[in-house]
């Protein structure tokens, strides 16, 4: 008998919803490319096979296939993935879901620093003429939120 790839579908749930928003942006769209990839899996869930990955790389696959064919973006072409490409995939979806929570463990002001230098790629100058702040006071509170980030990694991250 075939294991049920769908046994403990919360953390598959976390993580397909990661990659997806990773894709294309948290909110509804990724919610509704999610609950479609969960819909085929049941529907599917008898072509699972455990010999070419672990449930969470089959149902990426097909989050993939479902991205692909709602934004039908060239980028998006399906790829053949290793075994050893799909566990290096599903530790960068654990990392990016530790770094969610501890990021949610700032300010809003820590996390606005982080946002502008990190995700926008912002300079201090450019982020102390935003946030109306010396420069250097921006490097100091980035300084402060790395470290205490690397705090909160710590206690968020799975073992």
């Amino acid at each position: 008998m075939k294991p049920d790839p769908l046994a403990n579908p919360e953390p598959l749930i976390r993580e397909v919803y990661s990659y997806v928003a990773y894709r294309i942006g948290h909110g509804a769209e990724a919610e509704d490319v999610t609950s479609e990839t969960f819909e085929r899996a049941l529907r599917y869930r008898d072509s699972f096979d455990p010999r070419r990955g672990a449930p969470i790389v089959w149902l990426l696959g097909i989050a993939r296939r479902a991205l692909a064919g709602r934004f039908g973006q060239a980028e998006m072409a399906l790829e053949e993935e290793s075994e050893q490409a799909g566990a290096a995939f599903e530790e960068r979806v654990d990392m990016r879901l530790d770094l969610e929570a501890a990021l949610a463990g700032l300010s809003k002001r820590e996390r606005e620093v982080v946002s502008l230098r990190y995700g926008a790629g912002l300079s201090s100058k450019e982020i102390g003429g935003l946030l109306e702040l010396e420069p250097g006071t921006v490097d100091v509170l980035l300084h402060r939120t790395r470290t205490r980030l690397r705090a909160l990694l710590g206690e968020n991250a799975r073992m």
